[in-house]
């Protein structure tokens, strides 16, 4: 299995990009929100897909998006393709949307209806720990009693974002939280 790929960009085409590595050049399915800012050189991780007509590669810069790809690939009905519209939509709106249960974010991505959207919620959010929130490195306690007093995980996001370095507790981060409102 092919896990990483370095290399000379040949050509962009609207799906992907061919990469040379050494002598051979590779077709590897990149993401919407990559494409354009991938230049002359690439480094992606690979998520390489083998079945019986096809054998795919899929590139991707950040390993956490690979291992998001995959959590995604896990969930009957996304394919490849449908997995790369929602990583074409930045991680942190997607994984809000997941975690706040919020159907009608998903449902934009190209390919997704409202059964779909419902099942990645189902399947992921309780997945949601390993990856990259908004509220990285705040405390998952003071988060989950926030949404229990009725607050939108997106809101707690942005109101803790500039939490100051010392509230460390789950009851001085609830507090901060609160004289903020």
């Amino acid at each position: 299995m092919i896990a990483h790929l370095k290399g000379k960009v040949i050509k962009k085409t609207n799906k992907g990009i061919i990469l040379s590595t050494g002598h051979v050049g590779y077709f590897v399915h990149v993401s919407k929100i990559v494409l354009p800012i991938i230049e002359h050189e690439a480094e992606l991780f690979i998520h390489h897909r083998i079945k019986e007509d096809a054998s795919d590669l899929y590139g991707f810069q950040k390993y956490e998006n690979l291992e998001f790809f995959t959590k995604l690939l896990s969930i009957n009905g996304i394919g490849p393709k449908v997995a790369l519209e929602i990583l074409s939509v930045p991680s942190k709106e997607i994984i809000n949307a997941i975690a706040d249960n919020d159907i009608v974010t998903i449902c934009k991505i190209p390919g997704i209806g409202k059964k779909t959207a419902q099942r990645i919620i189902l399947e992921l959010k309780d997945k949601l720990v390993d990856l990259d929130r908004s509220h990285q490195g705040i405390n998952e306690e003071a988060i989950d009693a926030l949404t229990k007093l009725g607050y939108q995980r997106r809101e707690i996001s942005e109101k803790l974002k500039d939490l100051p370095a010392e509230i460390k507790s789950t009851e001085a981060i609830i507090t901060h939280f609160l004289k903020t409102q």
